[in-house]
């Protein structure tokens, strides 16, 4: 029996990381077969261990060991709203942290930054405006994850995001704004509420509040996002420094 159950374990393991090799520019069918980047087993994955050394769950391969140790990745605090991050997200790794803030001392939510690892390396040594022009560019993967400091209307929040988003996309592909309000179902935020915003060059993987995953084929949306969160007027100056500093030690 214990065996049986470990072997449906693997599979189950095994399956997510088949989906999650599907390109998110691919056909509508592979939206779906994108969820399994959001699933639990990611997360269990990610927390394996091979002859002492951490492996992004991008990288792995298909198949999972059948020995090793499963070790408990301390997740990190945002220091102001004092609200977790965990240190792997959808394969990546978590590279800072800040926050939103409106009329400026009002908390609206935390947001963390994660990146590949493995390419970051390519940056060390970097001048800090050449990083600046790397975390502008949309074809440099990264997951934005917000996670609510307080409730909120979900028409303020695509409001907000908006707002930040139409004077950056230039007056082009403006479609994408009602797009991305579709994405998100009429329920309100809490306190608590997560939202992951995966980008991979033209193409936005969207998770809402409350797990249902869509995708934004655009890449003004893309590269406009990419200016609200790292440009020279970024929503969360304290996310972004925090990036600039932590995307050097992944």
């Amino acid at each position: 029996m214990i065996a049986s159950r470990c072997l449906n374990f693997r599979y189950s393991i095994t399956t997510a990381q088949r989906r999650l090799m599907c390109s998110a520019s691919t056909h509508s069918e592979n939206l779906f077969r994108s969820k399994a980047i959001f699933s639990g087993a990611a997360l269990i994955v990610t927390a394996f261990v091979l002859n002492n050394e951490s492996h992004p769950f991008a990288s792995l391969e298909v198949g999972v060991p059948s020995s090793g140790d499963i070790i408990m990745m301390e997740p990190m605090k945002e220091k102001s709203t004092g609200i977790l991050f965990p240190k792997l997200c959808n394969g990546f790794s978590l590279a800072g942290m800040g926050v939103r803030y409106k009329y400026g001392f009002v908390q609206v939510y935390a947001v963390g930054s994660y990146f590949d690892s493995n390419a970051s390396i390519a940056l060390r040594g970097s001048s800090k405006d050449a990083i600046e022009k790397v975390l502008l560019d949309p074809m440099y993967p990264r997951t934005i994850r917000i996670v609510m400091a307080r409730n909120l209307s979900i028409q303020k929040f695509t409001d907000a995001l908006n707002e930040s988003l139409e004077p950056r996309m230039k007056g082009e592909d403006l479609e994408k704004l009602d797009e991305f309000r579709k994405l998100n179902p009429a329920v309100d935020l809490i306190k608590g509420a997560e939202m992951e915003l995966t980008i991979r060059g033209d193409t936005l993987l969207y998770k809402n509040a409350t797990g249902a995953v869509g995708m934004i084929r655009s890449a003004v949306f893309t590269r406009a996002l990419c200016d609200v969160y790292y440009g020279k007027d970024a929503v969360s100056p304290t996310h972004k420094e925090s990036v600039l500093e932590g995307i050097l030690n992944l």
